[in-house]
């Protein structure tokens, strides 16, 4: 995706243009695209580069290099709260940044559908290229595939992040002991939620917006004033749940939750109450999963909260010794039942 030599031709028509398979046939019609839409979004002196990769500067002496790729092929491309540019941004920096690693680089593939409006990909693009600004994590290489029409789904989106991780630093998910607390940075359920009631066009009396953000910043927030975290990870696919059971199963142990400690909004309740949804199992986008030593769970939720990404933090259980791996929760009338591992796909497209 690198800038290319323009020569007299037409400029493209971005409002009522569309992709053709031209425009993936590696000629003029190609390097045209990505010259007047992705090279222009994501102008950086890396992808001025303007070769098949690129050369960046290495790490600092003692870092290690994390590396984690995403793909991304939500529906509807466009949500309240955001749309699959900035998405496909944000899941990725996520992936490093919960490693404990500081994201450095992005890499982007498109796969566009032949007939897709460039109005539209031009503003899906300018959003992913918005969000890599904001976040300082630029777009430094990629590539451009085009398919047949109804051989796609208007543009999926694949993003590799690159990230460099300080000497020393150990955050992943066979770390949780038991004893360790069990804390959130904010409310669940509000991506996952948001996405299915514009997908199904419900409206209620108010709105569900996604929680798409990128984590890296809150994170170096916590590491800086709670550097023995153990365990981090964004609960996307598969929700809170899903993703303390495969923590459980890392790190040999069991997870006990309170339900009436789980933040969730309000109109996420009543909408995942009225679609048969259970909020522990949908999606989130901007949400971080924190498990520490008990003596660190104080400073880390008070750390949480001080970050605009994290006002909501609560802390919601505990890791138990257990056998089994199970996660289970106390329910609001002093019962307890399991929190299994999803089956199935309760919400498909939605990342």
């Amino acid at each position: 995706m690198g800038e290319v030599k323009k020569g007299y031709v037409r400029p493209l028509d971005l409002k009522q243009g569309r992709v053709d398979m031209g425009h993936g046939a590696g000629g003029r019609a190609m390097a045209q695209l990505i010259d007047e839409v992705f090279a222009r979004a994501f102008a950086n002196e890396w992808l001025g580069q303007g070769n098949d990769a690129a050369v960046l500067p290495a790490p600092a002496a003692g870092e290690r290099l994390v590396m984690a790729t995403d793909a991304h092929v939500v529906s509807p491309l466009f949500f309240p709260g955001g749309d699959i540019g900035c998405l496909s941004v944000h899941g990725t920096i996520n992936d490093v940044a919960v490693m404990g690693a500081r994201p450095l680089y992005l890499a982007a593939s498109f796969i566009l559908e032949e007939g897709f409006a460039l109005a539209d990909l031009v503003r899906i693009v300018n959003s992913m290229a918005a969000a890599a600004r904001e976040a300082g994590v630029p777009v430094v290489t990629g590539d451009t595939k085009v398919v047949e029409a109804g051989k796609g789904d208007g543009v999926f989106i694949s993003t590799t992040g690159v990230g460099a991780l300080p000497a020393g630093r150990d955050i992943g998910g066979a770390n949780a002991r038991a004893g360790d607390v069990v804390i959130v940075s904010g409310s669940i359920g509000d991506h996952g939620t948001a996405i299915l009631s514009q997908r199904e066009s419900l409206a209620f009396d108010t709105e569900i917006v996604s929680d798409t953000a990128a984590l890296h910043g809150l994170i170096a927030h916590l590491l800086e004033l709670v550097p023995g975290v153990r365990v981090m990870r964004d609960p996307t696919r598969g929700g809170l749940a899903t993703t303390l059971n495969e923590i459980a199963v890392q790190s040999g142990v069991g997870i006990s939750l309170e339900e009436a400690a789980i933040p969730v909004h309000p109109q996420v309740e009543a909408a995942c109450e009225f679609l048969g949804l259970d909020p522990l199992y949908v999606a989130n986008e901007g949400k971080l999963v924190v498990i520490c030593a008990a003596a660190d769970a104080d400073a880390a939720v008070s750390a949480l909260r001080a970050h605009p990404l994290g006002t909501e933090a609560a802390r919601i259980g505990e890791v138990i010794d257990d056998p089994n791996h199970f996660v289970q929760i106390r329910t609001g009338f002093g019962g307890r039942r399991m929190v299994d591992w999803l089956s199935g796909e309760q919400l498909p497209r939605i990342c």
